[in-house]
């Protein structure tokens, strides 16, 4: 439960314990319970119409929120997992292999957080190491060798930021993703689930187009991050959230990304069924859409949308 839902998990306590009584005594009228339901689904659209940034970042991390593995599970009709870098070793973070998905056969690759104590150890809570940036781009390639889509799943608090990353090449890692991305000759579909923080996110960003779940946010740096940094004090991480517009509208509004795709009322954690069909849905109808483009067109509509980022506009005042 997050802290702006604790009214309306009181108001759904009350309404069961109520229900549960009725069963036994019947004191409240059918009428009764009606009235209260309504009040609680004006409760519910009030307090979901009123988010604040940071309030939003908390539905993203939310622990029961669909991780990377769910969506492979339930978009798929089936899925083989590749491993390894061939250079170093296997980095649990990054899921990748062959799926289908509505008949279409994919290349995907995707972030993974975890989702308990153990899993979450076990993926390294979703920061990358250099060799889970290699084996995203080595199964990147076999996309490109068999003319399939990429499908790339975003969620990620930043690449793993530790010295035996550094020095097996990081920075390296993430460059080379991003110019050879670029450059890849078949679609790219990419689509944020969650936290898409830094060149941790964007070592597997770029794509052809960009789809983003309601609730997510991305960012150059977390709002923790950010606050530390202007000033000085990790506790300004709701005025940090603010500032760095970071949310799905207005990235939509400068053109980081395409479309927004719906959350149900509260999160994708409250019917991540909702979800896993509104993601399919994207995918499938992209796929089908950027499979007709020819090669040539596709790689340069894909330079000038990440071209064009970062424009700005200046003010000239009457001096």
């Amino acid at each position: 439960m997050l802290d702006h839902e604790k009214q309306i998990h009181d108001h759904e306590k009350t309404i069961a314990q109520l229900k549960e009584q009725n069963k036994v005594n019947g004191i409240w009228t059918d009428e009764e319970i009606v009235k209260l339901e309504k009040k609680l689904e004006t409760l519910k659209n009030q307090v979901y119409s009123q988010l604040t940034p940071w309030e939003r970042v908390a539905i993203c991390r939310h622990p029961n929120r669909p991780r990377s593995v769910d969506y492979i599970k339930n978009i798929c009709e089936s899925f083989t997992e590749i491993f390894g870098d061939r250079l170093f070793r296997d980095d649990q973070a990054i899921v990748a292999g062959l799926g289908v998905i509505g008949g279409q056969k994919f290349v995907i690759i995707a972030q993974e957080k975890g989702c308990d104590t153990e899993s979450r150890l076990y993926r390294n809570f979703g920061m990358p190491h250099p060799e889970g940036y290699r084996k995203a781009l080595r199964v990147m390639k076999l996309a490109e060798k068999f003319n399939l889509p990429v499908l790339s799943f975003l969620d990620t608090p930043g690449a793993y930021p530790g010295l035996t990353a550094e020095e097996r090449g990081q920075g390296s890692a993430i460059a080379t993703n991003l110019l050879e991305m670029a450059n890849l000759k078949t679609p790219i579909i990419v689509v944020l689930i969650g936290e898409g923080c830094s060149g941790g996110a964007l070592g597997m960003g770029v794509g052809d187009i960009v789809g983003m779940l309601e609730h997510a946010y991305y960012s150059v740096i977390s709002p923790e991050g950010c606050a530390s940094i202007l000033w000085r004090d990790a506790a300004k991480n709701e005025e940090a959230a603010e500032a760095l517009k970071m949310q799905a509208e207005n990235l939509l509004e400068a053109e980081v990304i395409d479309t927004i795709i719906e959350e149900p009322q509260g999160g994708a954690h409250h019917a991540p069924q909702e979800v896993y069909e509104g993601v399919k849905k994207f995918v499938t109808k992209e796929a089908k859409r950027l499979l007709k483009i020819p090669e040539d067109e596709l790689l340069e509509k894909r330079y000038q949308k990440f071209r064009k980022l970062g424009a700005f506009e200046l003010a000239v005042g009457d001096n």
